[in-house]
């Protein structure tokens, strides 16, 4: 009797920006055109990656070393720190497990989600900063928002109307969100700096040290309403930093690569900021992803997901879902994850994406 064995759908989509796909047909895919990494807010869902996390930088990129950025806000700075800090595979497998055991419940206040959100931070750095800092391959970049006028302010009152006014302006015209906050990005001072083509944001360029570090990281995830506002960052201009994904929520910005920036992401669209989230219509501005390939879990992957997507900071107050039972399904996700970098590892080895790629 001959047994027909399923065929299982991809787990990966793979999409690329003009220039990205003309190199990779003319040249193929390889570890030396890697240059910048981009790592997305998004809470949770960055924990959905950790297979595919371990396989770019455990297996991929190790086949060409070079001095390459790591740019993130939120958790996708917290991702990259915790693979400086602790290595390639436990680094991951630590922010997973942090995550996931995370003690959160909706009647928590902000002093107490403060607290917890520092503590899985000291557990994902692990007493290593300074090697992040000196890390010789990877050059770790923090993107936060400085807030400005009232959105300083984590006052009730103050902080809800700055919110009001920033999704009001921001319906208007994205570029109006300068009225309340600036970008910021912070990296390592001894080494070449990471910058990019002017755009309709201010920017602020800073550097982070081995004792500020955290602090960064801190203010990088600081949900506004969530998390206060991080102030008296040592060795930095005085303000109140928020999260990074106020303003790059998926990291839309003019990089300055030479070579391929390759995006894991969770999503196969790229959201410009968080506010954007609700407008079908504010999708990447193609010259800057000119030179991206995306790397996704695809809808087929994610069907088969016991929550049917990734996991998700509802999860933690949705109705109906004990922490013992989302802890049980958070679990089973990071490790159907492996299957996400078995075959982007399996598309590398066989040089098959210009044929699976798709337009970005």
């Amino acid at each position: 009797m001959i047994q027909i064995l399923e065929k299982r759908s991809p787990a990966l989509n793979i999409r690329a920006g003009h220039l990205a796909r003309q190199l990779i047909q003319q040249e193929g895919f390889h570890a030396k055109q890697v240059d910048i990494l981009p790592g997305a807010a998004g809470g949770p869902k960055g924990i959905g990656l950790t297979g595919l996390d371990q396989a770019i930088f455990g297996s991929f990129l190790p086949q060409a070393k070079q001095r390459r950025f790591l740019v993130g806000s939120s958790v996708g700075a917290w991702r990259f720190a915790g693979i400086l800090a602790q290595g390639e595979k436990l680094g991951p497998e630590q922010l997973a497990e942090l995550y996931i055991h995370l003690p959160f419940h909706k009647k928590m206040k902000i002093a107490e989600i403060e607290k917890i959100s520092r503590d899985m931070l000291a557990g994902i750095l692990n007493q290593q900063t300074q090697k992040l800092v000196d890390h010789p391959d990877y050059h770790l970049t923090i993107i936060a928002a400085k807030a400005q006028h009232l959105f300083q302010s984590d006052q009730r009152l103050a902080l809800y109307g700055s919110l009001l006014g920033i999704v009001g302006s921001n319906a208007i015209a994205r570029q109006h969100l300068n009225l309340f906050m600036q970008r910021v990005i912070c990296q390592p001072k001894n080494f070449p700096q990471f910058k990019i083509k002017d755009d309709s944001f201010k920017t602020h360029y800073l550097n982070f040290n081995s004792d500020n570090v955290a602090d960064w990281l801190m203010a990088s995830g600081s949900i506004p309403g969530v998390t206060p506002a991080v102030k008296n960052i040592s060795d930095a201009p005085q303000g109140a930093y928020r999260d990074g994904g106020l303003i790059d929520y998926h990291i839309d910005l003019p990089f300055e690569s030479q070579g391929i920036v390759l995006y894991p992401h969770f999503s196969d669209s790229i959201t410009p900021g968080w506010f954007d989230k609700m407008f079908k219509s504010r999708k990447s501005n193609p010259s800057n992803q000119a030179r991206t390939l995306l790397i996704s879990p695809s809808q087929e992957y994610l069907a088969r997901l016991p929550l049917g997507r990734l996991p998700d900071r509802k999860d933690f107050t949705l109705k109906g879902m004990e922490p013992q039972r989302r802890i049980q399904l958070w679990k089973q996700c990071v490790a159907e994850s492996q299957r996400l970098g078995d075959e982007f590892l399996e598309l590398v080895e066989k040089q098959r994406f210009a044929e699976v790629m798709q337009e970005l």
